[in-house]
């Protein structure tokens, strides 16, 4: 059999970065059953629901939806069980300590194949307020106009050159 290489993503969690402040970002393995497994190759998960937590000295993921396997038999897996992340000890006591300061969560960001082998993306957050999204949103969309510019102007249209010469333009 031919190994796989390479990065390929399954899900992504696009609001986690509208919702919350990403501190830190943990690349995790993941404990599947054989099910789960062939269920991720056929590009099937969602990761909207999900976060992950410490208990007794693992972290666990939990509210990732991976569907049925289609051809799975008695052997299926639940589809929002908790799954367990591997991580190194030393890792497993920084996202403890961080967590039980308060104020801060582990949400999952993106679900994916490295080199044949499940991987999830956990990142330390902090829940964003309705004003820190409305000025997130703000900015980005001011970068967006100053790139749109900066764009027209290095292909030679000018906002300036596009408009109607007048009457007094002529004088």
């Amino acid at each position: 059999m031919v190994k796989e290489l390479g990065k390929k993503v399954i899900a992504q969690n696009k609001s986690a970065r509208h919702d919350y402040f990403i501190e830190e970002i943990f690349e995790c393995g993941l404990v599947l059953t054989g099910t789960e497994v062939k269920s991720l190759r056929a590009g099937r998960a969602s990761l909207t629901d999900g976060y992950a937590m410490a208990k007794d000295g693992e972290i666990w993921v939990s509210g990732i939806h991976i569907p049925e396997y289609n051809q799975g038999s008695w052997t299926n897996h639940p589809p929002r069980r908790d799954r367990k992340l591997l991580l190194h000890r030393r890792e497993i006591a920084q996202i403890s300590g961080v967590i039980k300061q308060g104020g801060l969560t582990l949400i999952p960001l993106s679900l994916y194949f490295k080199d044949g082998k499940a991987k999830v993306e956990i990142a330390v957050a902090k829940g964003k307020k309705a004003h820190d999204k409305r000025n997130t949103l703000m900015q980005q969309q001011m970068t967006r106009e100053v790139n749109r510019e900066l764009s027209r102007r290095n292909s030679g249209k000018s906002s300036s050159s596009n408009r109607k010469k007048s009457d007094e333009d002529y004088d």
